[in-house]
């Protein structure tokens, strides 16, 4: 059996030198990520500095255990058999979730003809070149470009700035309870985990070497965005929120936080969509140049 613990900050450390390699692209590979959602998901650890190994065991949204793929400099097929053995002893349907189509090839190399592969569409991840974000070309995004113009006309005095500070970071979360008391996302549980989520990951902002922007009309924060770098190549927007009523708030951080934050990477991971419809027509509406397609990995029988 593994010795699985619940998760804590103190964890940080090791996890980024497991992950420090990490090539897969996909959201799910954060610590800052995994941490702030723990509330949601329960999520415990092992980790193994020697064998270079870190596992996860988590509750997906249908309540469902499910492990992560194995990161580090290990075995696979051992930490496969590993895996295998906790579920067996615990008595749990072994189940892998959030796999890419390079981990399932990985992970079928491994332990030929053991497992099966599940897509799962809402977990898909959304990566767009980043120089298209900021530039926005083409009749496609004509729209978004309309947006902008239309929030610069209408908002003369906007500006935008790094979150460096505590009483940055203070602001955020003052713009986040004023979001979440008139935002629609309390009508989808996934949403309100967001919410949790997005305060955590403010309180640990410099903890977890978050990199953060925002948007200011008239010296009021209006919207905020914060990731951090996930590979050599790819960062990964972890929060963004803008007040809905103002026309073009979202587009502007959007474009912004990119031509500020990021354009040192190819490309930039903005997460999943949560099988929430008009979030996956956001989504899909910036024209994503990959969309990182993620399935579930069951035993094949």
């Amino acid at each position: 059996m593994i010795d699985f613990k619940p998760i804590a900050l103190a964890d940080k450390a090791k996890v980024y030198e497991l992950f420090k390699n990490n090539e897969y692209r996909s959201s799910g590979l954060s610590f800052a990520n995994i941490f702030s959602w723990t509330s949601k998901h329960k999520t415990q650890l092992y980790i193994d500095l020697k064998e270079q190994i870190v596992l996860f065991r988590f509750i997906d949204s249908n309540e469902k255990l499910c492990y992560t793929m194995p990161i580090g400099n290990m075995n696979l097929a051992h930490a496969l058999e590993m895996l295998l053995a906790d579920a067996k002893e615990n008595n749990f349907l072994f189940r892998i979730a959030k796999v890419t189509d390079k981990m399932w090839q990985e992970i079928n190399n491994a332990i030929p003809n053991t497992f099966r592969y599940i897509d799962c569409r809402d977990d898909y991840d959304y990566l767009y070149l980043t120089e298209k974000l900021i530039t926005l070309p083409g009749k496609k995004l004509q729209s978004k470009r309309n947006h902008i113009n239309r929030f610069k006309a209408e908002n003369p005095d906007w500006k935008y700035i790094r979150i460096t500070s505590d009483t940055e970071i203070n602001e955020c979360l003052e713009m986040l309870e004023e979001w979440e008391n008139n935002s629609f996302s309390r009508l989808h549980e996934s949403q309100q985990f967001d919410y949790i989520a997005t305060r955590t990951m403010l309180k640990n902002f410099h903890y977890f070497g978050l990199k953060g922007g925002a948007i200011k009309v008239n010296g009021k924060m209006i919207a905020f965005s914060f990731g951090e770098p996930l590979t050599k190549d790819t960062f990964v927007i972890h929060i963004e929120k803008a007040f809905e009523h103002i026309t073009g708030a979202y587009a502007i951080i959007n474009q912004q936080f990119a031509l500020h934050e990021a354009t040192s990477y190819t490309y930039i991971n903005r997460e999943e969509d949560l099988g929430i419809e008009n979030l996956r027509k956001a989504k899909m509406s910036y024209q994503p140049e990959i969309v990182l397609q993620h399935g579930i990995v069951l035993l094949n029988h």
